[in-house]
């Protein structure tokens, strides 16, 4: 699963890299956890729109938002045939903008956080779905990160990761026109290990309340 990750990245930076419209302001974060709001892109009318959403997915049919902490993510495999995914993955898809993510392996004196990051150090997309929820005051919009198999960065520590997709997929995956689901699911694979790396960071990211530079710096005692 992805429970954590960071968007440390400045927002005018990301608007270059990833070609959207964005009139809102965005701090860097270093430790994003579920039900908070985070930054995503979607497709409207041929363009890239940034758009702020809460993770965790609340399906348009839901009876409340309890649903949500249960959908921060969602198995790629068979995605196109579940009910809380399959409308979305049809119709609803979006970036969600990252430049690291967290995992946690067991270890003796407990569980040790390590940060995965790009090589190259630049930000990238996982593979998102999302979905509109109006019985409350006002419509609230959720998303949720697809999951896949790990490569063999990330089999290290954990037998899950997000799917990050090709910056050449981009336009593929947000295109709404496009439904079809075994094209798409071609998209939901384990990312290069080649282009990957990991290493340990302060347990200090094991607390949602944390929230600043130190969460992504690398500890050299490990």
């Amino acid at each position: 699963m992805c429970g954590r990750f960071s968007l440390s990245e400045e927002v005018l930076n990301l608007q270059r890299a990833f070609e959207f419209y964005y009139a809102d302001e965005e701090r860097p974060r270093y430790n994003i956890a579920p039900g908070q709001q985070i930054l995503t892109v979607i497709e409207q009318e041929g363009a890239r729109i940034g758009k702020s959403m809460k993770w965790g997915l609340v399906p348009s049919w839901a009876k409340d938002l309890k649903t949500g902490y249960k959908m921060i993510n969602a198995r790629s495999e068979g995605i196109e045939t579940k009910p809380s995914f399959k409308v979305p993955f049809k119709k609803q898809r979006c970036l969600i903008l990252a430049d690291g993510f967290y995992e946690w392996k067991r270890i003796n004196e407990g569980k040790q956080p390590y940060r995965f990051v790009m090589k190259s150090g630049l930000p990238f997309a996982f593979a998102g779905l999302w979905d509109v929820w109006d019985k409350g005051e006002e419509p609230l919009v959720t998303c949720t990160i697809l999951t896949t198999a790990p490569n063999k960065v990330t089999e290290k520590v954990h037998d899950r990761m997000p799917v990050i997709l090709n910056e050449k997929d981009y336009d593929f995956w947000l295109n709404s026109s496009v439904s079809e689901t075994v094209q798409l699911s071609k998209l939901l694979v384990p990312y290069d290990e080649g282009a990957m790396e990991m290493y340990p960071v302060s347990t200090l990211v094991n607390s949602s309340k944390q929230d600043h530079p130190e969460m992504i710096k690398q500890l050299n005692s490990l």
